[in-house]
């Protein structure tokens, strides 16, 4: 390439290995996620970068949330877990910025949408990956419950299929009792004991299993209510989503069914990962997902 023709670099990190480019991957509130380059390996990474003093002013909490996510990034390493490389701090600017595995395709749920006709084969190799991870966070000492798994916070490189989670911002980690006492997460993702303050991390199973109803109707979850006070008096009351009451498929259905059970029926993530649901995943399967 020219040198008229490279690309420059808006920013580099302190160290000089990591170049963020103008590219905006992912924009929220007080977060960007900009396209970067990793020169030391020659790979594509995620520069993400937060405005701390208007996360603070917004949400004071947040700030400390935010930090356990780097926290706990920093810690994991998995297969199906978004990867953690740097992070730094710009006092004088208010800026923290962290550097972060990217996936080319971005979401499952932008993947799924541009995407209209997956087969039930490929449906299964994601969902089993998910599990993969979350059995991971699980069995973490101490324990990780996510507590905001939803399509949004699963990404995917989609010229491999690999599929793995993100956004940790609102994980939680628990003692040996394995219980977590703060309301937090997407309302349509929410199971329902999440609002009593008490639950495990078999709140991330039920989450797990309204993920799996988006992959396969393309629709959110209680897509039907108008407010977020309908969607916690479906949730509490045990209304399942019409989504669910729609879908024909019987397996699919009854996997997802033992997915959102109530707590104490829920399976683990390790014994879904056995559930005759997968099997023959790598064999030929026919038949498409609209």
């Amino acid at each position: 390439m020219a040198a008229d023709d490279e690309e420059a670099f808006e920013e580099v990190d302190p160290t000089g290995r990591y170049g963020r480019y103008a590219d905006v991957l992912g924009l929220g509130s007080v977060k960007k996620v900009y396209r970067a380059f990793d020169q030391e390996e020659g790979i594509e990474v995620a520069w993400n970068r937060v405005r701390l003093r208007a996360l603070a002013d917004r949400d004071p909490g947040m700030v400390d949330r935010l930090h356990a996510e780097v926290r706990l990034l920093r810690s994991l390493s998995h297969d199906h877990i978004i990867g953690f490389h740097k992070v730094w701090l710009d006092r004088d600017a208010g800026v923290l910025s962290f550097i972060t595995e990217v996936c080319n395709s971005g979401s499952l749920r932008e993947y799924r949408a541009r995407h209209r006709h997956v087969s039930v084969k490929a449906l299964k190799k994601w969902a089993r990956q998910i599990l993969l991870g979350l059995h991971h966070l699980h069995t973490h000492d101490p324990c990780i419950i996510h507590r905001d798994l939803n399509c949004s916070n699963v990404f995917i490189n989609g010229n491999t299929g690999q599929v793995k989670i993100g956004d940790l911002g609102l994980a939680a980690i628990v003692d040996k009792t394995h219980v977590a006492h703060t309301i937090l997460g997407t309302p349509e993702f929410m199971a329902p004991e999440l609002y009593t303050e008490t639950y495990t991390e078999s709140v991330d199973i039920y989450s797990y299993g309204m993920c799996v109803l988006e992959m396969v109707t393309r629709e959110m979850p209680y897509a039907e209510c108008e407010s977020v006070v309908q969607i916690y008096h479906s949730v509490t009351r045990g209304v399942p989503p019409a989504a669910l009451r729609r879908l024909k498929d019987p397996e699919l259905r009854g996997f997802i069914d033992r997915c959102i059970g109530q707590p104490r029926n829920r399976p683990t993530a390790a014994e879904l990962l056995l559930d005759p649901f997968f099997s023959g995943i790598d064999d030929d399967t026919t038949g498409t997902l609209s």
